[in-house]
């Protein structure tokens, strides 16, 4: 043999020893994973995510899978972007480490110990829980819960050698030889399609997939591999070992593999709510019987355990085989079989199971009840679906989210119980409830109360408590239009303090001199006087000014008729005698004296009239002014808007026929005015239609051709302009028009309407944008200068916190009739306690999402949230005014309720309000005919001491509120019932709280709000 072939077979021999030597490193390293265990466990060491404060701009957040969207940490930098958009600030936030940065950058999942469980959690403003939702419901939590013969059963399904013991450093996330199976025959699918390619994947791996993978599938080789480097990566956290690792892996896929959705339910995670859902099945109940120690019989062991067998070999299509048992019988029973051959379960359970039904407690499974309302907590949580953008409670639910409400728990409890018992007749007579203008007419148990209390703190007013006693889904306080009376006095008195401290910015720097040069109109008596002030007084300072405006005086006086509304009206006051003084601004509040409210709205309308950029008001002196054919063409066609919206009302949906009926039926019939109908709404008829017309609704006339002729050619379009026809038709004009149009276009819509009659609408008012009546022409002109200046009065209200988007223009919205909402008052309020400043009102402080995650993040208020609205000047003037409601006025009856601890007397302010809706019908000339009670409603709007503030309303809907005669009366004896237990609940000693954005722990088990 040759030396060089002696050296080849040298060189052959090494490179078979060294193959031999990489084959058997491989061999080990599939067994022991020593080499990965090292690699990961480093890995994982530097997978830190420390919470730091402030935000994280560089934080990272998972990309869509299932898991990651069902708690929210997918959609986070939505979120986050929402609530600073609403005033809260990020105080601290996770900061991954720069390797898991580099990790999740490179496409994988976070490795961090993931949760099996989550859900919203509130708590109330000192940390006590006040709702917990959490999904799933049934887990186990820990391994040793979990019955022996659940997780061998699992195992020879899923993961058989997972929880082997030889090789403590082992892998989970790969099973190598089942893995090489699985590609194997994932090769031979794609040649023999009807070759079968199960998966290959461990437990591990299905749990990344079905957590993080998009729909929880895997839809590529790359997204197989990702699922296994980011389960390896997992595996590892607790460093080399697994073994802990591995008994976990069982207890976390037993807790969240999905196994379908079902209406009323939602979608399922578990196998413990599985049993619930689709068996009815008690999960401790199940366990017990599957325990190694049961002695319950055979048979109810065995359903069980198929019960159980069945979810977990459900789970590649759960929704199929749970939605068809039949289906899932037969494979639950051949994997019995299996089971069974294998030794992994006795032949005596697997006979006795096979023998047992799946339907039998399938069957019998019921949609639980929908939770109980409670007011408060259920307001907290449409406030945060709202902040959030989230457009479900169910979604709202399964958020990884911590939220500090602002509700004291125990005092909203200690209310909600104190006002269901003013619905017992007894106990409402006990508390002082029935007598004069309360409760002497009509049952207690009718009446719904609403309270609410709100606490200023910087960045927000709190809401301490929102309870009602109406036991239906419905919030009273936000919820509802509500007449709540002389409550809007306080807009009123708010808005003339307004107009005062505009026209001192506006006049007081100018000399005394050049003051009495001003000529202002009489009709605009507020700026007469805040001239006429400024050029006499000495302190020319907003705070005297606003003190003197407070001195003018008004007449209570209830005889003057008021041209208003678009009509005339008249207005009472509560009490006859207020009919013969004169009062000050300042003394108004206290006797809600009606007619000084509806004069001083007077004279705020006609303020904003003389303010109009257009010289409105001019229009009204000057008859050559050009304003005037403008205010007359904005006259007609509003009007005409308003008979349009009518019309379309009467005839809409309706056939040609039907139109035609009821138009005629409008009228008086004669044959001038059916003609003149009929050649209005089909102009291109010949005479034979209108003789068929006629005969139809004149059925005894005997006219002839020839008279039918003449009426034909007399009564055409050409021959009379709308406006005439309406006139000889004695219809209105338009109602003529929109019935010719809805013929030709019988699907319009009202918008399309309006637009189509432009030139109509102009042209039925022909005779008042051509009259030389001038006073007919100022009557219109002055009910558009009044609807624009309530326009203006609506826009200074709506930044006061008015909830509605217009005000019916008529000064008796100085008195309610504009209605209002609790919660807008209250806001009101809280602008006032807060010198001006208009805080948004908060139920939510301090939020805290994704907990010991890389992404966790807390929030909490702006303490430096708040719009300046108001001159803080206002507010001490308006509070002294409202103080004397409470001293000797129409909330005197609670005067001296409220004491400190040294019995002095803590401040309180209010304004009472008293609603009573009806809907009237008046005839032509005025007379009442018929009168029918929508609602009742009593409201106290009130500040108590520098901090607190709130409503208290009792309210009755439909035709039940004609049987009750109370007033706001009611709502202040009401409030002074519930003194005890604010007093009780309250710190009414010290100062607002200071700011805190730290997030309360819990401290007790959940609190029962209502």
């Amino acid at each position: 043999m040759t030396r060089k072939r002696r050296r080849v077979i040298k060189l052959a021999v090494f490179a078979a020893l060294v193959l031999a030597m990489a084959a058997w490193l491989v061999a080990r390293e599939f067994r022991t994973s020593s080499w990965q265990a090292h690699y990961f466990a480093q890995l994982a060491q530097s997978q830190t995510f420390p919470v730091k404060p402030g935000p994280n701009a560089s934080a990272r957040f998972p990309n869509s899978g299932p898991y990651d969207e069902r708690l929210g940490y997918h959609d986070l930098p939505v979120f986050l972007d929402r609530l600073r958009a609403r005033g809260y600030i990020v105080a601290q936030q996770a900061v991954p480490s720069n390797d898991m940065v580099a990790w999740m950058d490179r496409g994988m999942n976070a490795p961090y110990h993931e949760k099996d469980q989550a859900g919203l959690e509130l708590l109330d403003v000192e940390g006590r829980p006040i709702y917990r939702a959490r999904h799933p419901e049934r887990v186990y939590d820990r391994f040793d819960a979990v019955p022996p013969l659940l997780v061998s059963s699992l195992l020879a399904i899923e993961n058989r050698t997972l929880l082997q013991t030889e090789y403590p450093k082992r892998n989970p996330a790969v099973e190598w030889t089942r893995l090489a199976r699985a590609v194997w025959d994932r090769a031979l699918h794609t040649v023999n399609a009807a070759h079968e390619s199960p998966g290959g994947s461990t437990l591990a791996t299905q749990i990344e997939k079905y957590r993080h993978s998009p729909e929880g599938r895997t839809d590529s080789p790359a997204e197989k591999l990702r699922q296994m480097a980011s389960a390896s990566a997992r595996a590892y956290l607790n460093g080399e070992d697994t073994t802990a690792t591995r008994h976990q892996l069982v207890v976390d896929y037993l807790n969240t593999v999905p196994l379908g959705a079902r209406a009323g339910f939602g979608e399922i995670h578990g196998i413990g709510d599985a049993l619930w859902v689709w068996y009815g099945r008690d999960f401790a109940q199940v366990n017990a019987l599957l325990s190694p120690t049961s002695e319950a019989l055979l048979a109810d062991r065995a359903l069980a355990y198929k019960e159980a067998l069945s979810l977990l070999v459900s789970q590649r299509r759960p929704s199929y085989y749970l939605e068809n048992l039949d289906e899932l019988e037969t494979l639950t029973n051949a994997y019995l079989r299996v089971l069974g051959a294998s030794g992994v379960i006795a032949p005596a359970l697997r006979d006795a199971a096979i023998a047992q039904s799946l339907k039998q407690q399938a069957l019998n499974t019921r949609v639980p009840p929908p939770p109980l309302e409670h007011k408060g907590t259920n307001a907290v949580r449409v406030n945060l679906a709202g902040m959030l953008g989230v457009s479900r409670m169910y979604a709202l639910d399964r958020l990884d989210l911590m939220a500090s409400s602002t509700l004291d728990a125990p005092l909203q409890r200690d209310i909600t119980t104190e006002l269901r018992k003013l619905r017992d007749p007894e106990r409402a007579k006990a508390a002082g409830l029935v007598g004069d203008k309360m409760l002497e007419h009509g049952d207690p148990r009718g009446v719904t109360y609403s309270f609410t209390l709100y606490e200023r703190a910087p960045g927000g007013n709190r809401v301490l408590v929102q309870a009602d006693t109406f036991d239906k889904p419905f919030d009273i306080n936000e919820g509802v239009k509500l007449d709540l009376g002389s409550t809007a006095k306080l807009r009123t008195l708010v808005t003339y303090l307004q107009i005062v401290a505009e026209l001192h910015e506006r006049y007081a720097g100018q000399p005394a001199a050049a003051l009495r040069k001003l000529n202002i109109p009489v009709q605009n008596p507020i700026e007469r006087w805040a001239v006429d002030y400024l050029a006499h007084t000495q302190d020319r300072s907003l705070t005297a000014m606003l003190d003197a405006s407070m001195e003018r005086k008004y007449s209570g006086n209830a005889g003057e008729w008021f041209a208003t509304g678009g009509g005339m009206q008249s207005f009472e006051n509560f009490e006859k005698w207020e009919g013969t003084q004169n009062f000050t601004v300042r003394e108004g509040p206290k006797h809600s004296v009606n007619l000084v409210f509806v004069r001083i709205m007077r004279d705020i309308s006609r303020y904003f009239q003389h303010q109009l950029p257009s010289a409105g008001a001019e229009a009204l002196t000057d008859p050559d002014s050009p304003q005037r054919q403008i205010y007359l063409r904005r006259f007609a066609d509003r009007e005409g808007k308003l008979f349009m919206g009518r019309f379309y009302a009467k005839y809409k949906g309706k056939t040609d026929q039907e139109r035609e009926a009821i138009l005629v039926q409008s009228t008086h019939a004669t044959p001038v005015r059916l003609a003149t109908i009929f050649r209005s709404i089909d102009p291109q008829a010949g005479p034979d239609k209108l003789a068929a017309f006629l005969r139809t609704y004149l059925p005894g006339t005997k006219l002839d051709d020839a008279a039918i002729t003449k009426l034909y050619n007399n009564y055409s379009v050409q021959r009379f302009d709308l406006a005439d026809r309406g006139y000889i038709a004695r219809l209105h004009p338009l109602e003529l028009w929109l019935v010719a149009y809805l013929r030709e276009h019988p699907q319009a819509t009202l918008s399309q309407v309006n637009e189509a009659s432009a030139t109509e609408r102009l042209a039925v008012y022909k005779w008042l944008l051509q009259s030389k009546r001038k006073g007919a022409q100022d009557k219109r002109i002055k009910q558009m200068l009044e609807i624009e200046a309530f326009q203006q009065i609506h826009a200074m209200w709506k930044r006061l916190g008015y909830p509605f988007e217009s005000l019916v223009p008529s000064y008796g919205t100085a008195i309610g009739a504009s209605a209002d909402r609790p919660a807008s008052l209250a806001e009101l309020m809280g602008i006032l306690e807060n010198d001006g400043i208009r805080l948004p009102t908060v139920r939510i402080d301090r939020l805290r999402f994704a907990a010991n995650t890389p992404y966790e993040v807390m929030l909490c208020r702006d303490p430096h949230a708040g719009e300046r609205v108001l001159p803080p000047e206002i507010p001490p003037l308006v509070k002294s005014a409202l103080a004397t409601v409470v001293e000797g006025g129409t909330a005197k009856r609670i005067s001296g309720t409220f004491v400190r601890k040294d019995g002095k007397p803590i401040t309180l302010g209010g304004k009472t309000g008293t609603g009573d809706n009806r809907f009237k019908t008046f005839s032509r000339g005025g007379g009442l005919i018929s009168e029918r009670v929508v609602s009742r409603s009593g409201a106290f709007v009130f500040y108590l001491g520098d901090r607190y503030f709130g409503t208290v309303v009792a309210y009755v809907a439909g035709p039940d509120a004609a049987k009750y005669k109370f007033t706001s009366a009611l709502t202040v004896q009401v409030l002074k019932v519930l003194a005890p237990t604010l007093m009780n609940h309250l710190d009414l000693e010290d100062e607002a709280p200071a700011f805190n954005c730290k997030l309360p722990q819990a401290t007790a088990p959940e609190q029962k709000l209502d």
